[in-house]
């Protein structure tokens, strides 16, 4: 049935039949509505007035030849639109905000001018550090503006070549972010990998100060710049992509940390991303876990960590894929050192938010972005099974629930998500209640104001991975001393010596590091080998 929609705008007799008959019933057959429709048109038809003979015609309807339309409304709004259109200034600028005050041929002069003082005006990699503070960018800028300007080929780089490098990069990118993906991204890439930081990382392990102890093990190299795209990946990458973009640079420190990479000589001192000692305690968990050495850890192994602290059902939701890259997890059931770094720094600092989205993504079982009550229980379940084994009264998980709702504070009633979970602040004992049984316990035993004062506290204090990291470091390296004058024959010299001050432990800590290190990587270099 086909009813014209000017009927109904010129015939309000016929609306209001339509809505007498909605009202009159629920439901209404289409044959029924046909048959009463029909019906009340004819009757329409018969009460007309019939036309005079001498009644002239009404004009037909014509439509003006003009390209005016009839309506003034609408032509009022088109100018409307193309008055804020043009009148509405740029506010997208993807590249970074050019700034009309900076004078390029100032700049392109004064690199030239530098690099009439180098022989030949050829640059090499250590050349090129002079020429980065040159263009106004940090130190450790300079292998990468070294291989785009093609230095990698060659061994050099021309001054016509560099310029012409940096003069097209001036005026397609406008800010730091944005020339650092140029710089450093593969051809026609708008976005960072993983293997695109090794070269920078390189010449960070080759040049640092604070890294020198590391020339007599080269072999060690890969682990420690594995460790730190890792962390730069968990940090600066929020959306999981594996592809680092500009928008995600300019809203991490990242550039403002690797800039004090030339200031600070003590490369523990940077703990974001850098830190020597935190790459320690990293690896040497690792190291503790992997028992046939062979850079990757199993199911088993994993549970081991930290006593089998962890559920062994929040392990086979790590292993089921959904934290980690690649097949290699799910196939083979191994885990990578790689993942191994985002696992750790998750498990040891629960208030970072990636390590927030880490744990969602294992809880949320069905992948529906929420944390439903099911998936709680079944978390849950686990941890009363282990507590009933150790002599522990369980708290009945309806009452648990309740608690864990009042600390959260879902917007939906039997829901929890991800953004729940990050204003609550309380996200790290959420967590340690439904998979961590030792942290859980912990956080039962403590007072609950004190809890309630460290969340509302915010003055800038060391994460929990920083206090994990420098606590664990000063045990690991404590350990290898006494394990290194043992060997040695002067353990009872070292029980009467007075405590060494952090200074000196730090100072020989880094030798002792060094050669331990060195025979476990001596150990997985001869497992690839074979």
């Amino acid at each position: 049935m086909m009813i014209k929609e000017t009927s109904l705008r010129r015939d309000p007799d016929l609306r209001g039949e339509l809505a007498f008959l909605a009202r009159g019933c629920d439901f209404v057959l289409p044959s029924r509505f046909k048959k009463r429709l029909k019906s009340f048109q004819q009757t329409q038809i018969q009460n007309k007035p019939e036309k005079k003979p001498g009644a002239p015609l009404p004009p037909p309807a014509t439509f003006a030849s003009s390209p005016q339309p009839l309506s003034p409304v609408p032509h009022v709004n088109n100018v409307v639109n193309a008055t804020l259109s043009i009148n509405i200034p740029r506010f997208y600028f993807p590249e970074g905000l050019p700034d009309a005050c900076n004078n390029h041929e100032q700049t392109l002069s004064r690199i030239e001018t530098a690099f009439m003082d180098i022989e030949d005006q050829k640059a090499d990699i250590y050349e090129m550090g002079k020429i980065a503070k040159v263009c106004g960018c940090p130190l450790y800028w300079k292998t990468p503006m070294f291989r785009a300007a093609g230095g990698e080929r060659t061994g050099f780089v021309s001054a016509q070549s560099f310029i012409a490098m940096w003069r097209k990069l001036l005026s397609n990118h406008h800010d730091d972010a944005s020339k650092f993906i140029c710089l450093l991204a593969k051809p026609s890439c708008s976005y960072l990998e993983q293997d695109d930081f090794i070269p920078l990382l390189q010449d960070v392990v080759d040049t640092h100060p604070g890294l020198t102890f590391l020339k007599d093990a080269p072999e060690f190299h890969s682990r420690y710049i594995t460790t730190v795209i890792q962390r730069i990946f968990y940090t600066v990458n929020r959306s999981w992509s594996g592809k680092i973009t500009a928008t995600e640079i300019r809203k991490s420190n990242f550039l403002q940390t690797l800039a004090l990479l030339e200031e600070e000589e003590d490369i523990n001192q940077i703990t974001d991303y850098f830190s020597y000692e935190h790459f320690y305690v990293i690896y040497c968990k690792f190291w503790e876990l992997d028992s046939d050495h062979d850079l990757y850890v199993s199911q088993d192994d994993l549970s081991r960590y930290n006593d089998q602290a962890s559920s062994n059902r929040i392990i086979e939701r790590i292993f089921s894929g959904a934290v980690t890259r690649g097949k290699t997890v799910q196939k083979e059931g191994r885990m990578s050192y790689a993942d191994f770094v985002w696992f750790l720094i998750s498990e040891e600092d629960k208030r970072n938010p990636t390590s927030i989205e880490y744990w969602f993504r294992c809880m949320d079982v069905d992948g529906d972005g929420v944390l439903s009550m099911y998936e709680l229980e079944y978390f849950y379940e686990e941890q009363c099974e282990r507590m009933e084994a150790m002599g522990i009264e369980p708290l009945p998980f309806h009452d648990l629930l309740c608690q864990m709702l009042d600390l959260v504070k879902p917007a939906n009633d039997g829901k929890i998500t991800l953004r729940d979970l990050k204003r609550c602040r309380m996200a790290h004992i959420f967590y340690d209640t439904f998979f961590n049984l030792e942290k859980y316990l912990d956080h039962e035993q403590r007072d609950p104001f004190a809890v309630q004062k460290d969340v509302e506290n915010d003055s800038p204090e060391p994460s929990d991975w920083d206090r994990f990291a420098a606590e664990e470091y000063e045990t690991l390296v404590a350990e290898e001393s006494a394990q290194a004058q043992f060997q040695e024959g002067s353990f009872e010299d070292y029980e009467t010596e007075e405590p060494a001050s952090p200074s000196e432990i730090g100072n020989k800590g880094n030798k002792i590091v060094t050669s331990s290190l060195s025979e476990k990587c001596g150990k997985l270099q001869s497992v690839d080998e074979e």
